[in-house]
């Protein structure tokens, strides 16, 4: 599948593919930044943001995806960058083309299998009655009952566009989505990946827990470790500039 993407500077590239119902627009901000040192894509993964729908879903079919952009783009010596979902579909690219990447980042991702905690999410979007919705206002207040994190609302109402006058609809393929959840969230295999790798995980996040690095150490072993203090899953947005500052500290060395 061709995948929608951005690009923003020169240099060196640099992909950046988002977590489960994100999009590219996510790390816009991070991308301009970025963008002073290298060239970023920002990508759209299938079922997400600006790129086609499938009723195919897979870490392999998404890995898949990203290849065909590199051979799209002819880039080779990438960094590449997942956060969540997203560093999923780069572990699975990096155990299977290790040889088109300078160095892999993992966001708040581990390759063991995660319960599933997303019920509170799945029923808020399912709360939003699209025919009748008139603002994304409108579209929280409905969230309300099931989520309470503001945060979480706004990400997911990022997701909201006019598909035309007077009626709005969802980028992210919920159905679809929904029903492989427990592949999304199922562990990965343990093929080794040789590449200097680094993972960021957040403090008070438990995707990356003290007892899970031994294990990633194992299949990683050109691996490090960042930890940015006082911050969730979604480190990147709650410690911009921390999380830059380690991003950089790592691309540029």
């Amino acid at each position: 599948m061709k995948l929608h993407y951005r690009e923003m500077g020169e240099g060196e590239p640099l992909m950046i593919l988002h977590g489960l119902f994100g999009f590219s627009d996510n790390w816009q901000t991070h991308g301009k930044k970025l963008s002073e040192y290298c060239r970023v894509i920002l990508v759209d993964l299938r079922n997400h943001g600006h790129s086609d729908w499938s009723e195919k879903f897979s870490y392999e079919i998404m890995a898949d995806d990203v290849k065909e952009l590199c051979d799209e783009l002819n880039l080779s010596e990438l960094i590449l960058l997942g956060h969540s979902m997203g560093g999923k579909v780069a572990i699975n690219f990096a155990q299977k083309h290790e040889d088109l990447l300078k160095k892999l980042i993992v966001v708040d991702m581990g390759t063991k299998g995660y319960s599933m905690h997303h019920d509170h999410i799945l029923r808020g979007i399912h709360s939003v009655k699209l025919e009748g919705v008139s603002s994304r206002r409108k579209a929280a207040d409905q969230m309300n009952e099931f989520i309470e994190s503001e945060g979480i609302k706004q990400f997911l109402l990022k997701n909201l566009f006019w598909k035309e006058k007077g009626k709005l609809a969802w980028r992210m393929n919920v159905d679809v989505l929904e029903r492989e959840m427990p592949n999304i969230l199922g562990q990965m295999t343990d093929d080794e990946v040789m590449i200097p790798t680094l993972f960021i995980r957040g403090e008070l996040s438990n995707y990356i827990l003290d007892e899970d690095i031994e294990d990633l150490e194992n299949q990683f072993p050109d691996s490090e470790f960042a930890t940015v203090a006082n911050a969730g899953h979604w480190v990147h947005a709650e410690a911009p500039g921390e999380f830059i500052d380690i991003l950089l500290g790592f691309c540029l060395r």
